[in-house]
């Protein structure tokens, strides 16, 4: 992941060499070389997709491709902030940093796990976390798209939902392989140290609106960006309302920037006459300098 990018452009290898810096260990050796359990390890994870997202839209933007509005799922908000201009490259990195390391102790010290309910409406995914919450807690906490809800809680109650879920005769439903239970009450413990390290970096007024995960309204604050980045931490991810409002206020157009196709999936079935392509490599980047 990003190996091409890194080899290709002495401005991203400087982006990783800073980040090097910045994170205390070797992002270069475990973004390019792996090993994948080490990678999934969410305080590496998250700081090595923001850089990656950062280095390609450092090189759109010396294309001359710069957005005008700009979101991101989970994670990705950090890189949308930092896009949209309203905090710089190293102060936004010196916060993953620390909402990885905090996002993992509390997955230590509250055990929990997410799962996905694929064709359920909101009123069924009530049903289901009302159905198990006698074994812990359950919330959604992905808000993906018209058919997609991830849940989040206690593993006992969150397998318990996927169960449900079957017996409901729902197109799908599965347990993900992730380190804790993410945007629900279970990272509490998180919010103190997330809540530090935003106090102590800048953050500006953004030069393009940022749509932000807990309100999926434009943002034009830097108030507000710092509020809904740590209340994002225990809430959820308004994913399809946030495409459905930047539907709603003209945007048709969307570059999904980063790993993965993801975006590009669930942005289709939300809003299905917008385009959306997504770019992730140098050849990626190549392509969209042609068709932008």
């Amino acid at each position: 992941m990003g190996r091409d990018l890194y080899d290709g452009y002495r401005e991203v290898r400087e982006l990783y060499d800073e980040a090097v810096d910045i994170l205390g260990f070797d992002l270069r050796r475990v973004s390019f070389e792996g090993p994948e359990e080490q990678l999934r390890e969410t305080h590496i994870t998250q700081p090595a997709l923001f850089v990656h997202s950062l280095a390609l839209d450092l090189l759109l933007k010396q294309q001359g491709i710069s957005p005008e509005a700009t979101a991101g799922h989970s994670l990705g908000e950090y890189s949308a902030v930092v896009s949209a201009g309203a905090m710089d490259f190293a102060a936004a990195l010196e916060v993953v940093k620390v909402r990885g390391e905090q996002m993992s102790r509390a997955g230590e010290t509250a055990p929990g796990a997410m799962a996905a309910i694929i064709g359920a409406t909101e009123d069924q995914i009530q049903e289901i976390c009302a159905g198990v919450s006698a074994s812990g807690v359950v919330v959604p906490a992905n808000l993906n798209s018209p058919d997609q809800v991830i849940i989040s809680g206690d593993r006992k109650a969150v397998d318990q939902a996927v169960d449900l879920a079957k017996k409901m005769n729902l197109r799908r439903a599965i347990r993900l392989n992730v380190s804790g239970a993410f945007h629900s009450p279970l990272m509490t413990s998180a919010r103190q140290g997330l809540q530090v390290a935003l106090e102590s970096v800048e953050i500006r007024d953004p030069k393009v609106p940022v749509y932000q995960n807990v309100t999926a309204m434009p943002e034009h604050s830097a108030a507000k960006i710092r509020d809904n980045l740590l209340l994002q931490l225990e809430n959820p991810v308004r994913w399809e309302a946030t495409i459905r409002q930047m539907g709603a206020d003209g945007f048709s157009y969307f570059l999904e920037v980063g790993a993965g196709k993801v975006l590009q999936g669930l942005n289709r079935r939300t809003l299905p006459d917008s385009e959306i392509v997504s770019l992730g490599t140098d050849e990626d980047i190549g392509e969209i300098h042609v068709t932008a």
